[in-house]
């Protein structure tokens, strides 16, 4: 093994073409016949293939009812609205998640507390759960970041407790377990995004699950006109019947619904082989020093369903201090992707501070709160300094040992040979992470 650095004049670790092993979504035949179907007939804005999708996806899940929507911010809004939030209302959620997680709640007049994260699984921590929760608290949302399922058990002890509604966003971690149960399925409702770049991808769609009828009826009065003759069963909800609540139309685009069905149906069998392809590439990296893997534990029933958006946790100081940016720079210089940070932390932009959106004549932050709920830099440490912890590594979509042990070798080599990416080592004030999906979908 060279211990000459690519970056610094040496040969690539990666060396062979991957073909289509990180191809993404894989698009067959049967996905082509089932889109072309539903275009040739006309049914792009009808609904049979859509319920279809829905009775599927419930069934896979394991829940009572599933509705499909044009995107997975469309879901979680839905969701928020099911479960009743309203004026004044507060929902806890984690400052590292895509923005969709938590920002729906403004239009329905509720705000927001960011709780911060745990380091190790980069989900939100349940002991910085209970310290947020005030008179106003509504609700508890849980995002299974990066496909990391959160503590599902001690966040469900709390909600208990404290008499809270809990919201699944799903939208990283389709078919991911926790414990031996499927994520999605512990809180009163959940919310998937199935856009083209998710490890289920439907092309650009979403879907809200719960196991309550009310909530579910709640969410069609919302944002489904065309099922309130049909499937609105509570009077008071019958007794607004015929338009939208929310004043939006939410329907899922039937050839989303069509290639859908084919993917929940190979789903299956494409989850099962990125797992193993992820799981190999970390077990080659186990025991080198500075890097982590991002993945639970084995043998513990917990697993991260389709690898969405995977990283990895990194320890500068078993490496010489050397910065996260230099580290991910000599990576890519082997020929393997790899960028520093994550989603930056929600609760420091100006939208969560001072844009007033709605011309309240305050932030919109604080528009319905009897107090200043902002939280300024340094009230969330683990959210803030985490950009320097965490790196993207390849999402392997295929088992094939030969190539993901060259990209393994590529963060392997550069780990041992940092000392020599010491001395030009002038990265430490570059930005890493981004406020949306950027860095989450290279390669």
């Amino acid at each position: 093994m060279t211990s000459e650095l690519a970056l610094l004049g040496g040969p690539k670790a990666v060396k062979s073409d991957p073909g289509d092993i990180f191809t993404w979504p894989i698009v067959t035949k049967e996905v082509e016949a089932a889109v072309l179907e539903v275009l040739r007939k006309g049914k792009m804005s009808e609904i049979d293939v859509t319920q279809k999708f829905e009775e599927e996806f419930a069934q896979w899940l394991g829940v009572k009812y599933a509705l499909a929507h044009n995107n997975g911010t469309a879901a979680l809004h839905s969701a928020m609205f099911g479960i009743g939030i309203g004026k004044g209302d507060e929902v806890i959620c984690p400052s590292i998640t895509y923005w969709a997680s938590c920002l729906p709640v403004y239009s329905l007049g509720g705000t927001v507390v960011f709780a911060d994260i745990d380091p190790e699984t980069l989900c939100i921590d349940p002991k910085d759960i209970e310290q947020r929760i005030t008179p106003r608290t509504k609700a508890i949302v849980v995002v299974h970041y990066l496909g990391m399922p959160a503590e599902m058990d001690a966040i469900m002890k709390i909600a208990r407790e404290h008499d809270l509604k809990v919201i699944e966003d799903c939208s990283h971690a389709h078919g991911a377990l926790y414990k031996g149960k499927m994520v999605g399925t512990f809180g009163d409702v959940a919310g998937f995004s199935l856009m083209s770049g998710k490890s289920l991808p439907c092309g650009e769609g979403g879907m809200m699950t719960t196991n309550d009828r009310r909530i579910y009826e709640r969410a069609i009065a919302f944002g489904h006109y065309e099922r309130h003759e049909f499937a609105l069963t509570f009077e008071d909800l019958r007794a607004g019947a015929g338009l939208p609540w929310g004043g939006y139309k939410y329907r899922m685009h039937q050839l989303t619904s069509a290639m859908g069905r084919v993917q929940l149906k190979n789903y299956p069998k494409l989850m099962a082989e990125i797992d193993k392809a992820m799981n190999y590439f970390w077990d080659l990296l186990e025991g080198v020093p500075g890097i982590r893997s991002h993945r639970p534990p084995k043998n513990s029933g917990t697993t991260k369903g389709g690898w969405y958006a995977p990283h990895g946790i990194y320890h500068p100081e078993e490496l010489g201090g050397l910065s996260i940016q230099r580290f991910c720079e000599a990576v890519r210089a082997e020929g393997a992707p790899c960028y520093p940070g994550c989603n930056l932390p929600l609760h420091l932009h100006p939208l969560f501070n001072t844009i007033d959106v709605y011309n309240h004549g305050k932030p919109t932050r604080i528009a319905n709160s009897p107090s200043d709920i902002r939280q300024p830099p340094g009230s969330l440490p683990v959210s803030e300094s985490i950009q320097e912890r965490v790196f993207s590594v390849p999402w392997f979509k295929h088992y094939r040992p030969e190539i993901i042990e060259e990209y393994a070798q590529a963060f392997r080599k550069v780990a041992e040979n940092y000392k020599s990416l010491l001395p030009g080592d002038t990265k430490r004030k570059e930005p890493t992470g981004g406020w949306s999906t950027f860095w989450a979908t290279r390669r």
